[in-house]
């Protein structure tokens, strides 16, 4: 388990924020069958344990003889303690996934990739890790899985004689615009061959600076009404979102990418998600103010989910991050869940139960309404388009 005390002594269970990373644990899955935890075994001070030394050795070559610190020991047995992001091929077999959750608008999606660094710390696919036998905690933001064939097993799947167009989702779980797509261009890959074959395609992205790379892409599509883009906007302080979304794009440069894709006549809308009792749900209206002023024709919200390993993972945020709001936080989502910390259920998992979660349902609806978003209907995309165009090496039709 990888974490960082907080030497200044918080009160018990409290760490360190690891810089750049949104939690500070690394808990085994909930498919492991052996458990390990840090504990201090009366040896802390023996300097001959592995990769203790030099750590030490650095500071007496410089002050004279030194004595070990807890963070030289705890370095040598978790590593190191700002974990750089590593990468692996996923040899996937399909890219399109399907669905018949009556929950959500779509029966088809693409995730790119597996895991997600932008470390958001309330991230319902975290626990998707633990089926690869790691973490859904720091291992989720720093071991990534990703697609390299994604484009051509696409189009592979495209061709297929019996494929009925219906519209894709593009970031229904981790991020496609993530930042390493910026050296990868695996989501960019997917884009081209959706434009080739017309096909549509609907997004969800907080990688507001990455996405504008692919405008050429997103302006081409919408002139036949295959795309619309949503951006996630969870708060409009920047500290918070440091915080809660430690890699993903700054509240202003969403707002600025909002406006950006609306001007390039590409249907934009905005998602303030998750609703946090106690944490961001005092921005709502400000929220929303901010995404219309922006460009967006519509607005939605998710309430906050702690499915399986997150809720373990959530808490120990709010003891790091806000721990004299942790107990209110808490008790709030379990008002929403009926007692629990997650409920799953379909009818409610999105949206919550109870005074609080029609409270925020009344507000949203309030502020939508004074705002002029959401006055049509949902995004219609068309399949009206969809071709499938010559292969390499195809014969060229002589009529």
């Amino acid at each position: 388990m990888t974490a960082q005390s907080d030497p200044a002594g918080g009160g018990a269970g409290r760490r360190r924020p690891i810089k750049g990373r949104g939690s500070t644990i690394n808990p085994e899955g909930r498919f492991e069958k052996f458990a390990r935890e840090r504990f201090d075994d009366g040896w802390a001070g023996q300097a001959d344990a592995p990769g203790i030394g030099a750590a030490a050795q650095g500071r007496a070559d410089a002050d004279g003889p030194a004595a070990l610190t807890d963070e030289d020991v705890g370095h040598a047995m978790d590593g190191e303690p700002n974990p750089e992001t590593r990468l692996f091929i996923d040899h996937a077999r399909s890219i399109i996934t399907r669905n018949d959750s009556p929950d959500i608008p779509f029966t088809q999606s693409i995730n790119p990739y597996r895991g997600c660094e932008h470390g958001c710390v309330y991230c319902y696919a975290r626990p998707a890790h633990a089926y690869l036998d790691l973490s859904p905690g720091l291992d989720f933001e720093t071991k990534l899985f990703y697609k390299p064939d994604a484009a051509a097993l696409l189009e592979r799947e495209l061709r297929k004689p019996g494929y009925v167009p219906e519209w894709i989702s593009l970031g229904a779980n981790t991020d496609p615009w993530q930042p390493v797509e910026r050296k990868l261009g695996v989501t960019r890959g997917i884009l081209e061959v959706l434009a080739r074959f017309r096909h549509p395609v609907g997004i969800v992205t907080k990688g507001a600076a990455l996405i504008e790379r692919d405008l050429d892409l997103l302006t081409d599509l919408a002139r036949d009404r295959l795309v619309f883009v949503a951006i996630s906007v969870t708060t409009l302080d920047p500290a918070l979102k440091r915080r809660l979304e430690p890699r993903a794009s700054a509240p202003a440069t969403r707002l600025r990418v909002i406006r950006r894709l609306a001007d390039a006549g590409i249907p934009t809308m905005a998602l303030f998600s998750p609703v946090i009792p106690f944490v961001n749900d005092a921005e709502l209206e400000r929220v929303l103010e901010a995404v219309r002023d922006a460009g967006a024709q519509r607005a939605n919200y998710v309430m906050l989910r702690l499915p399986h390993e997150v809720k373990d993972l959530f808490r120990d945020w709010l003891q790091t991050h806000m721990p004299l709001k942790a107990a209110h936080v808490m008790s709030l989502v379990q008002q929403l869940r009926g007692g629990r910390d997650y409920d799953a259920d379909y009818a409610q998992r999105m949206r919550g139960q109870g005074v609080y979660a029609e409270l925020i349902a009344q507000r949203f609806r309030k502020a939508c309404q004074r705002l002029g978003l959401n006055r049509e209907g949902r995004f219609q995309l068309s399949t009206a388009h969809f071709r499938v165009p010559p292969a390499a090496g195809d014969q060229l039709s002589l009529l």
